[in-house]
């Protein structure tokens, strides 16, 4: 799939890794449809790419608003070649609190509504508008980019909800791919490791330089342009389909 020319659906894309990925796809010739519930971020791509962006308020609980914000995408821009789910939350808590308290089962019904159930839900509309594109010579139609992280497969203490709900992700991956075969459309999950976005702001740089000494290497926060560039380039190898690719330095999360 050429980057250039192509049309872009991003949920979370108006900040962080979201962002990256928006920008990536912009700079290389292609248009993007943002999908977020807070449009705030996105003034800076704006200014500079007025012209092949577009933003859609969007709450991913909520399937009316996904249905007309897809739906409203596809329209404005013609078609949709690719879709990048990074909308996503993660806030940690014990299965047992220090005062001896049940987890409450509302935060992990939150974490499973939007991390899963609404990344899925915007995708099974999203494939139908690829799925009517005039397939490419080797039959391709689109791609799918999943989310997930490195917490799918070690996570940490206090990640019950956030682990679950990414592991979930990581699960859709094969039988995705599978399904949507007949349609030309390829899936692919990444798992990113410690990354340099709105959720680290808190952190000083004492806490950062713990959290990246587990690094291999880079000994640094990732970049939302590294996952930007991981993107493109799973557009452009039509070859990769049905994985789940870490994007961590080779981090491996020890218990917390």
């Amino acid at each position: 799939m050429k980057v250039e020319g192509s049309v872009a659906l991003v949920t979370g894309g108006a900040s962080g890794l979201g962002a990256g990925v928006a920008q990536s796809v912009l700079e290389r010739g292609g248009r993007v449809a943002i999908l977020d519930q807070n449009l705030d971020g996105t003034k800076g791509l704006l200014e500079r790419f007025a012209d092949s962006t577009t933003c859609h308020q969007c709450d991913v609980t909520d399937p009316a608003q996904v249905e007309n914000a897809v739906r409203t995408a596809v329209q404005e821009h013609g078609r949709l070649d690719l879709l990048v789910s990074c909308a996503g939350i993660s806030f940690g808590k014990r299965v047992i609190s220090r005062e001896g308290d049940p987890h409450p089962l509302d935060h992990f019904k939150k974490h499973i509504d939007i991390n899963l159930v609404g990344l899925f839900d915007v995708l099974r509309h999203a494939v139908v508008a690829m799925a009517r594109n005039e397939p490419s010579s080797d039959g391709e139609r689109g791609l799918v980019v999943n989310l997930a992280s490195i917490a799918a497969f070690e996570g940490q203490v206090g990640q019950a909800s956030y682990g679950a709900s990414k592991a979930g992700v990581v699960g859709l991956t094969s039988p995705l791919a599978r399904d949507l075969a007949v349609h030309g459309i390829r899936v692919m999950t990444v798992c990113p490791g410690t990354m340099d976005t709105p959720m680290l702001e808190t952190l000083d740089q004492s806490a950062i330089d713990s959290i990246v000494s587990g690094n291999v290497f880079p000994k640094r926060l990732g970049r939302p342009e590294d996952l930007g560039n991981l993107v493109v380039h799973m557009m452009e190898n039509s070859f990769l389909n049905g994985e789940v690719v870490r994007l961590d330095a080779g981090l491996r999360l020890g218990p917390g």
